[in-house]
């Protein structure tokens, strides 16, 4: 106010400096002389803050924004590291010329004071890149913390590992396929399959709900990778209200997931292999095959497990425990209640595993005209009709046929007898055929040369393994005729002979 109003005043004449001069004593309550002798006063420039004077002053940030240009607008701390080596490199080819102090000065410099110089260099340099946006799904993969494959340190039965395992028969162009949900767990390596038509985080949260009520232990954990489908809000709430660990892999760091990557091909790809699935009606069949393999695989199907794992340099030396079935695993972990175990003994003893193993060959049929007709099943029941009496008799010779799975069987091969290029050779071939009649130890490569020189825009090096190729066939031919010729003269001589 004592600026402003100091200036009116000292601007007006007599009359308005007494109306300004009673407006201002009455505002403020200062004494009228104390009040005149603050508004004559002319206002003083602002001083700069107290201590000692700069040392990287306008010389020094100039300098350094071609140093950060040369080094093509690199960091701080590694441009600290460059900036000795290429200060000499500039000065030795004569690109800059700095003084002894200014060298000495850029040596001392620190990787802050490099980039505190340089922030509003950078931000005009970088106005117009646009940064990624974070969202939810950033936040929530910061909240989430990183579990790697050696922090897991036999944990109890309930910590899982989840996977998706994508349907899409080789190389995904677009659309969306059929997704297998895939959770293992660490301890007991029991795995629970399931399909899903799309990925989705609320299918995904969904299909945990179904697998916690399914486990023979509660669920304590999950470990993911970072995707979104995992790394969203309905799984992050659903966890932290459940109270389920949830953790993440390292970004492209699939040793992290090392169980439940296993069982994406020992359990996955050998159940359904690697066919095109998409569409409800592949889903269904999908879910009917996992549901019977499901009891096969965790009550029948014994796995290893790591024990330990030497380096002896560039030699690794891995123990496994004796094989087990998952079931067996649980019943014999401590924390599991003897009702539960009671319960299991109970289903395996109910549990007929040629049953299982027929239904589920069943199922992989229904995946196998899923696969072939785009997606759509379709009404020719194949397996679905043998009894299981006859099942049991085809397995003693199953073997013979080779591949018992529908679902590995390989298409037929369409005999390719067509060419896919124009042959360079076409008009040329009687002319090269000359050449060989005249000259039978001619290569290849003389031939070729007198090609180009014959028309240089025709011929090129390219061409000269595939004239190989069909004059290796012409002598091949040439050879066969020879013998012939020569068994048909031998055979004319011994008739003439009789």
């Amino acid at each position: 106010m004592t600026e402003a109003v100091g200036e009116r005043y000292r601007r007006s004449g007599r009359i308005d400096k007494h109306q300004i001069l009673d407006e201002f004593v009455e505002l403020t309550g200062y004494h009228r002389k104390h009040a005149i002798r603050v508004l004559c006063r002319e206002p003083t420039p602002p001083q700069g803050k107290p201590g000692p004077p700069r040392r990287y002053d306008d010389e020094v940030r100039a300098a350094l924004i071609t140093l950060w240009e040369a080094s093509d607008r690199i960091c701080g701390k590694r441009l600290k590291a460059l900036l000795p080596t290429l200060v000499d490199s500039l000065t030795r080819h004569g690109h800059l010329s700095l003084s002894k102090e200014m060298h000495q000065r850029l040596r001392q410099i620190s990787a802050a004071t490099i980039d505190r110089l340089l922030r509003d260099v950078r931000e005009q340099a970088f106005s117009g890149q646009r940064r990624r946006a974070g969202g939810i799904g950033t936040a929530i993969r910061r909240a989430v913390p990183i579990r790697t494959f050696n922090d897991w340190n036999d944990p109890l039965p309930g910590y899982l590992e989840i996977d998706f395992v994508e349907h899409c028969g080789g190389t995904k162009i677009d659309g969306d396929f059929v997704h297998s949900l895939v959770m293992t767990d660490i301890a007991t390596g029991w795995t629970e399959c399931l399909a899903m038509p799309v990925r989705s985080g609320a299918l995904v949260r969904e299909h945990i709900e179904l697998v916690r009520h399914a486990l023979p232990f509660p669920l304590r954990g999950l470990d993911c990778d970072n995707d979104t489908a995992f790394m969203n809000e309905d799984v992050f709430n659903f966890c932290k209200a459940t109270g389920i660990e949830l953790t993440r892999s390292r970004a492209y760091k699939k040793n992290d997931q090392a169980w439940v990557e296993q069982k994406n091909g020992a359990i996955v790809r050998r159940l359904v292999g690697y066919g095109k699935l998409r569409g409800l009606e592949a889903t269904g069949t999908l879910a009917s095959l996992y549901q019977v393999s499901r009891l096969y695989i965790n009550f029948f199907q014994p796995s290893f497990k790591l024990k330990s794992k030497t380096r002896h340099g560039a030699r690794v030396t891995k123990r496994y425990e004796a094989p087990l079935t998952p079931l067996e695993r649980v019943l014999r972990s401590a924390s599991i209640p003897e009702a539960t175990k009671r319960s299991l003994r109970a289903r395996f003893r109910k549990l007929d595993p040629l049953d299982l193993l027929h239904r589920m060959r069943e199922a992989q049929q229904r995946i196998a005209e899923c696969s072939a007709s785009g997606g759509q099943p379709t009404e020719i029941k194949i397996s679905s009709d043998v009894p299981l009496a006859d099942f049991l008799s085809s397995l003693g010779t199953a073997w013979q046929a080779g591949e018992v799975r529908p679902t590995h069987h390989r298409k037929a091969r369409v005999q390719h007898d067509w060419r896919t290029r124009e042959d360079p050779f076409e008009h040329s071939w009687p002319k090269i055929q000359e050449w060989l009649e005249i000259e039978p130890g001619i290569t290849a490569k003389k031939l070729h040369e007198r090609l180009t020189a014959m028309a240089p825009t025709m011929y090129s090096r390219a061409q000269l393994r595939t004239l190989q190729r069909r004059v290796k066939v012409w002598r091949s031919n040439r050879a066969k005729e020879l013998v012939t010729r020569i068994l048909g003269d031998a055979d004319a001589m011994k008739a003439d002979a009789a």
